[in-house]
């Protein structure tokens, strides 16, 4: 036996309330985060296929874009690369996000509620960039290594594994931002005038 006393009629009854709270009470807010998740999951195909089909379009994406004169850094091929996939894959799971996980088509317009979910994508496409750019960039103590990520093969490709890095790291900001912002706030700013 470990000597320890049994936990007291108080502490379980507050333990079932707080497990009630959360997973009852919550319920729809964990149903709207695993169809936003599953959404997510096929905006990252849609994300990955689109980043390797403009790979394969374009110059190699280490090579430079755009000289950013009197600086060590440059605009390379995978910055535009990256914004393209990742506009592809905004467009995608918006549509996805208000016809299936938010239900919102019916309570504000779809360039309304676009613009507001727009503008979330593009902070988060910031901060992907951001991520990417550290991940491949060479001296960066995160650059992710040419000696396992040599391009051999798709699993071994650097940019990709960037971009999923950074995805990861994002996502759930992205989610929190377009739950209270994008599909509540325009929905209620439109039911004023009626649904």
């Amino acid at each position: 036996t470990s000597g320890s006393a049994p936990p007291s009629p108080g502490k379980l009854a507050g333990v079932k309330q707080l497990s009630h709270k959360v997973f009852v009470q919550q319920r729809h807010n964990w149903l709207l985060l695993v169809r936003f998740g599953i959404v997510g999951a096929s905006g990252v195909v849609v994300n990955l296929v689109v980043l390797k089909l403009v790979e394969l379009l374009g110059p190699d994406y280490e090579k430079v874009w755009i000289d950013l004169p009197a600086t060590d850094f440059n605009v390379r091929w995978y910055h535009p690369f990256v914004t393209i996939a990742f506009l592809a894959a905004n467009l995608w799971n918006f549509q996805l996000n208000r016809a299936w996980t938010f239900q919102s088509a019916k309570h504000a317009s779809w360039l309304r509620e676009y613009v507001a979910f727009l503008a979330v994508g593009l902070l988060s496409l910031l901060l992907t960039l951001g991520i990417v750019t550290v991940l491949l960039h060479p001296g960066s103590p995160v650059e992710l290594s040419t000696d396992v990520f040599d391009g051999t093969n798709a699993l071994r490709n650097r940019l990709t594994w960037s971009n999923l890095i950074a995805i990861a790291i994002v996502t759930p900001a992205s989610f929190l931002f377009n739950k209270l912002w994008t599909f509540r706030a325009v929905r209620g700013q439109a039911g004023g005038r009626g649904a």
